[in-house]
């Protein structure tokens, strides 16, 4: 997951970015990672207490990745290509949780 996410994140991306068919076919699998990963978080967080701070910034993340998924490309920011790394910096953020919950994705 989160090779797949570096793709879109890598600096030398920014200057060669992916060809119209390597960007969709990265974003359908960021998609995808994030997809899977949500409901891993979700059942990692239901065993914590409900006060808890990670269990509440974990659900936080979920909700923007939730979010992103239902947005759709803006062109003020970036279209595609802003859109697919804007996807790929929310499955680090959610890899992130996920570990910190003592899994590994």
């Amino acid at each position: 997951m989160r090779e797949t996410a570096q793709i879109l994140l890598d600096p030398d991306a920014m200057a060669l970015p992916p060809t119209a068919d390597e960007l969709e076919t990265l974003t359908q699998m960021v998609r995808g990672h994030l997809e899977l990963l949500i409901p891993e978080v979700e059942q990692s967080v239901s065993r914590l207490k409900k006060d808890s701070i990670p269990r509440y910034c974990a659900l936080a993340c979920v909700g923007e990745a939730r979010g992103k998924l239902r947005a759709e490309p803006i062109r003020r920011f970036g279209v595609e290509v802003g859109y697919a790394r804007r996807l790929a910096r929310t499955l680090n953020a959610l890899c992130d949780h996920y570990e910190n919950l003592g899994a590994r994705p």
